[in-house]
């Protein structure tokens, strides 16, 4: 699929986005843990949750979606069935990440596989801590999936241990917490910034005991190292009746839309305000963006709120250190935004970024084509703002996130912007296309 977009029309209107993606995958995995029925509102229906849905059914797991609201039966730490065939996580390696930990926990033989794309993806960071911890688990070549797991007796609880990452990441962290609700004694996940912290709000609010915690040793940029420390599970994880705000990193793609749109000015509303996601906003307002927060009145899990956005003329900044963790998947989106304001834009300390869908660093020179100025690093990329880019073909390249983006740099270029492989967009936002025509984008899909 081909997805078209041109430039000249100037964004206005509301625009209420479904559920953050990483929220609707807890949501999910963790009701299943619980006993009882969990729902939640505004849960995001797309490629990616689908593949943690059909997980859980195959694991036993009965659970129903109407619209946009999703009902599971959870059946408790120890409630899964062992299912009859590989358990295809498609292209989501949250899915497999997060599963694995929950599946380690429960002792249950199961295979974990997904997409070639998905194979590509590095497994050795929750393989061999769950190998310390007693789990029987062995990777495929380069520890990429498919992960076999092995039986394990209930009798034999996984080692309750400390865990330093090189590299701080929420889903390696998640995969380990869930790991260590099986085990003997506390689990500990140190990393060198704090990433996202859904998992632990999340499992608090169903009754697990979890701390985070800052220490006094530094981390990336000189900030403190993280602490997060959670106490085995031998009680039930109550279920949870929630509604779940707007997905920023979806958001992103409308923010920059509005930001490098002259006449733009949209409202974003009810959107995932965590702080551990709020990143970019940061970085976009040291740039000069107009961007207003209010704050939702009742943040009792997850803060929340409403932004005003309005077009900007942008100024280029460095981004580094512990603000990389914070804005980790919007760095697609970010770097168009970069591309059109005044001066040179630096990230460093990224190279993360290369073990995403797509290596997201080579894969801005798809930027390029439509008249970028991209530097790639080792472990980032510089960004020569200029005013206006050509415009032209470009390829998603595999990635959900660098096809929005491309399709986004349309709307400000001399020239239509036309993406190659735009279907992978409805892995995560199958909203996107319509959401952006509601906001007066002239959008072509075509085959």
């Amino acid at each position: 699929m081909k997805l078209s977009v041109f430039p000249g029309q100037p964004l206005r209107g509301t625009l209420r986005l479904p559920g953050d993606k990483s929220l609707s995958h807890r949501a999910a995995l963790f009701a299943a843990l619980a006993q009882g029925e969990s729902i939640f509102e505004n849960f995001l229906n797309a490629g990616v949750t689908r593949a943690m849905l059909e997980a859980l059914t195959d694991l036993g797991i009965a659970w129903q979606m109407d619209g946009q609201t999703l009902r599971v039966e959870g059946r408790g730490l120890s409630g899964f069935a062992a299912p009859a065939q590989a358990l295809n996580c498609g292209n989501s390696a949250t899915t497999l990440r997060l599963l694995a930990g929950a599946l380690a926990g429960s002792g249950i033989p199961s295979i974990l596989d997904g997409s070639p794309g998905l194979r590509r993806r590095p497994m050795r960071r929750i393989v061999e801590p769950l190998q310390q911890m007693g789990v029987p688990v062995e990777a495929g070549a380069g520890f990429t999936a498919p992960l076999h797991l092995a039986h394990r007796p209930s009798s034999r609880r996984l080692t309750g241990m400390r865990h330093e990452l090189s590299i701080a990441s929420a889903q390696v962290k998640s995969c380990l917490l869930l790991a260590g609700l099986g085990g003997n004694a506390p689990t500990e996940v140190v990393e060198p910034a704090a990433s996202r912290d859904h998992s632990e709000r999340m499992l608090r609010l169903m009754g697990a005991s979890v701390q985070n915690t800052p220490l006094p040793t530094p981390g990336m940029d000189g900030t403190p190292k993280s602490l997060t420390r959670i106490a085995p599970g031998d009680c039930d994880l109550q279920p949870l009746q929630l509604s779940l705000p707007g997905d920023i990193s979806a958001a992103a793609f409308f923010i920059v839309a509005a930001l490098i749109t002259p006449g733009s000015d949209i409202l974003i509303e009810h959107v995932l305000l965590n702080p551990g996601r709020t990143g970019m906003l940061d970085v976009l307002l040291s740039m000069g963006a107009d961007i207003q927060v209010e704050m939702d009145a009742a943040n009792e899990w997850e803060p929340s709120g409403n932004l005003r956005v309005r077009y900007s003329e942008l100024h280029g900044q460095n981004v580094s250190g512990d603000t990389v963790v914070r804005m980790i998947d919007e760095f697609p989106a970010f770097a168009v935004a970069a591309a059109y304001a005044e001066g040179i834009t630096q990230v460093r300390d990224a190279r993360e970024l290369r073990a995403k869908e797509s290596d997201r660093i080579h894969a801005l020179e798809e930027l390029a084509r439509l008249g970028a100025s991209i530097d790639e690093q080792a472990d980032g990329f510089d960004v020569g703002g200029q005013a206006v880019l050509t415009g032209g073909l470009a390829n998603a390249q595999g990635d959900h996130r660098m096809a929005m983006a491309l399709a986004v740099a349309g709307l400000a270029a001399r020239n239509p912007v036309t993406v190659e492989g735009a279907e992978i967009i409805s892995e995560s936002l199958p909203v996107f296309s319509a959401a952006l025509q509601e906001l007066g984008a002239q959008v072509v899909i075509s085959t």
